[in-house]
């Protein structure tokens, strides 16, 4: 029996085609996604399809679910059509909406209790109040919102009306107006938002089914991508998984909410029915293509030199908020370079400085899923900048936990394949696919680069002046 799991992402889509049981990949395939931080859903569509077709088509699989990137939001009319291009997570037009919504809630507390999270311009509550404001005709024409993911499900289930959108736990989390302590949408929230309710994606449980494709086949409710990341790699208790893609994300399986005040943890669901605090950063993995490309150096010339230089750099350190950051909440903060000296103005000083400092800010990350009540036994490292070297070795010597790193792969576009073989073979937990071979990585922590990195980052810039 096959499954097929998909990854909507900001950069690309990805499908897959695994054994249900087993989880043996047998075939995948996928298809670019244009750049930008607005785009039309149309786009992600076609890119689908051709990594459908990429993959060898679904006609042989027993159940598919689709995963994508949170947050976006996506505004239909009447007709079912888009009214605009969506907005994504990493549009940050919608800070100063956020910082409205918060303030006639009361504040971050009442937040935290209310959704279990904090809004930031990330969340699409925020980039609601911002349509509402700047760009009224479109709003009006909006008769339901939803999400990357949910948008992909109804249309590979035919679009039968804006009834029959369907979300899940995980996503629906990250919007802003449905409580993840409560598991209910906050209609009172979208409408202080937005000015009145429009139609909103029903949330499915973690087996749910939102529909078929047109041989009958279920579709899975679907996920957020890191939820599905988490699924992926067999995240358990005790772990915190660190994803190093586009944006940075740190999160850990919890069996209890979390509702942390300061917005820096997200007290998201994930797709078992449990929960997902997790710490997200805007700037991961494009620090290292960003110091590759100043270098003028791939990023296996990037990873060497980085190795060669001493632990701290020699005092240089970056603060890497180069696309403005979303944890902590500087929309409009620029990148820095601190403590550069004749001793330190070296390509390996540089590259060193650009991997610490990507991890520093991660691991502020962890110290605040601790303080919600996590547990770091061990670190998942997963994602595209896993795959370096100096990320590897370095990231104990930040993190000062051990540091496990999975195969290669594709772990969003696998967690929504484990969720359709869950679907397929039902039962009270996923199955469990062996995950083959790991890297595992320890090194004994160098508090000194922690500490020149909480010195730097009191003194970025902010754009604005």
């Amino acid at each position: 029996m096959l499954v097929a799991g998909v990854d909507s992402s900001t950069q690309s889509c990805k499908v897959v085609v695994r054994d249900a049981e087993t989880g043996a990949l047998v075939r995948e395939g996928r298809a670019t996604h244009p750049d930008g931080t607005e785009v039309d859903p149309a786009a992600w569509w076609s890119a689908l399809s051709e990594a459908i077709s990429a993959a060898g088509g679904l006609d042989d699989v027993a159940a598919a679910s689709v995963a994508g990137q949170q947050h976006g939001m996506v505004c239909l009319d009447e007709a079912g059509e888009v009214v605009r291009p969506a907005l994504l997570w990493n549009d940050t037009r919608s800070a100063g909406a956020a910082a409205e919504l918060i303030e006639e809630l009361g504040g971050g507390q009442a937040w935290a209790d209310a959704v279990g999270l904090v809004p930031v311009a990330s969340f699409t509550i925020t980039k609601l109040r911002w349509l509402a404001g700047n760009e009224p005709a479109n709003a009006d024409r909006t008769a339901a919102v939803c999400l990357p993911h949910d948008w992909l499900t109804w249309k590979l289930a035919g679009a039968a009306g804006l009834d029959a959108l369907r979300t899940d736990r995980s996503d629906a989390s990250g919007t802003g107006y449905w409580s993840t302590p409560t598991g209910e949408y906050r209609p009172d929230l979208l409408r202080q938002a937005f000015g009145r309710e429009p139609l909103v994606p029903e949330v499915l449980g973690p087996t749910g089914t939102a529909g078929s494709l047109p041989n009958g086949v279920p579709l899975g409710p679907g996920a957020g991508d890191n939820a599905a990341a988490a699924l992926g790699a067999g995240a358990l208790p005790g772990d915190v998984l660190v994803s190093i893609g586009t944006s940075g994300t740190a999160f850990s399986v919890a069996e209890r909410p979390a509702a942390d005040p300061t917005g820096t943890v997200a007290g998201f669901a994930d797709t078992t029915g449990r929960f997902l605090p997790l710490v997200a950063t805007l700037n991961a993995a494009r620090v290292l293509d960003a110091a590759a490309k100043l270098l003028g150096v791939d990023h296996t010339e990037l990873s060497r030199l980085a190795l060669s230089a001493p632990p701290g750099a020699g005092g240089l350190c970056l603060v890497p908020y180069l696309e403005g950051e979303r944890t902590p909440n500087r929309p409009n903060s620029t990148g820095s370079l601190h403590g550069l000296t004749l001793a330190t103005s070296t390509p390996a000083h540089l590259a060193r400085a650009a991997v610490e400092g990507m991890l520093c800010a991660l691991a502020d990350g962890l110290d605040a899923l601790v303080a919600q009540g996590a547990v770091v036994n061990r670190v998942i490292l997963v994602g595209g900048g896993a795959r370096s070297e100096a990320v590897r070795r370095m990231a104990p010597e930040v993190f000062g936990a051990p540091v496990v790193v999975p195969p290669p792969g594709e772990y969003v576009a696998d967690g929504a394949a484990r969720q359709a073989a869950w679907v397929a073979l039902g039962g009270a937990e996923p199955p469990v696919w062996s995950g083959g071979a790991v890297e595992e990585y320890e090194a004994k922590a160098v508090p000194a680069i922690r500490e020149r990195y909480a010195q730097a980052r009191e003194h970025v810039i902010d754009r604005t002046g």
